[in-house]
């Protein structure tokens, strides 16, 4: 049963999420947690920053991880595969008849509607990801602190490994090892 429900939610989750990972994100984060409650924002919220750091799509990244969380091994096969069935299926359609209707006005005024929905879903995903209903997120000073400096050293043009090494270092120093103690 509960693979069938992380198919449904996965398939939903690719047909319905245009505009690419970030943008499918508040849709995974409603799917993954309102409608379904198997993570937490807060576990939400680790998932996309290890979605991120991990080569690949954040979207087929991060169901991966929710399928494993969820259902082990097999939860995250029928989650990836799951989420990119549509992706697979719309591409093959589409590469049909595009190059036949790419300058077709409808074609132009479908693609001109979707951009402004794309940037919306983007922008409601880091919203959800700042202030979650519950407290989990980038909430405390030491998160904002992370994300200032990591921000700055990319402005800077810093090597992004290091970057991320560095604040693998910085988050297990301030997040882990005082647990541990």
């Amino acid at each position: 049963m509960i693979y069938l429900k992380l198919f449904i939610s996965y398939l939903k989750i690719g047909f319905f999420g245009f505009g690419g990972g970030y943008a499918m994100l508040s849709l995974i984060q409603n799917e993954v947690v309102v409608q379904n409650g198997w993570l937490t924002n807060a576990e939400f919220a680790d998932i996309v920053a290890i979605s991120q750091m991990t080569p690949g799509p954040i979207a087929i990244n991060s169901a991966t991880y929710v399928g494993y969380t969820v259902a082990g091994f097999w939860g995250s096969v029928v989650a990836t595969a799951s989420v990119c069935l549509p992706a697979l299926t719309l591409m093959i359609l589409i590469t049909r008849f595009f190059l036949r209707l790419h300058n077709n006005i409808y074609v132009k005024g479908a693609i001109a509607g979707m951009k402004p929905v794309v940037i919306g879903m983007i922008g409601a995903a880091v919203l959800l990801l700042l202030f979650p209903s519950d407290g989990g997120g980038f909430g405390d000073i030491w998160s904002w602190l992370l994300f200032a400096v990591a921000l700055y050293a990319s402005y800077k043009k810093a090597n992004p490994i290091k970057l991320i090494i560095l604040s693998a270092i910085a988050g297990i120093a301030i997040y882990y090892l005082p647990t541990m103690m």
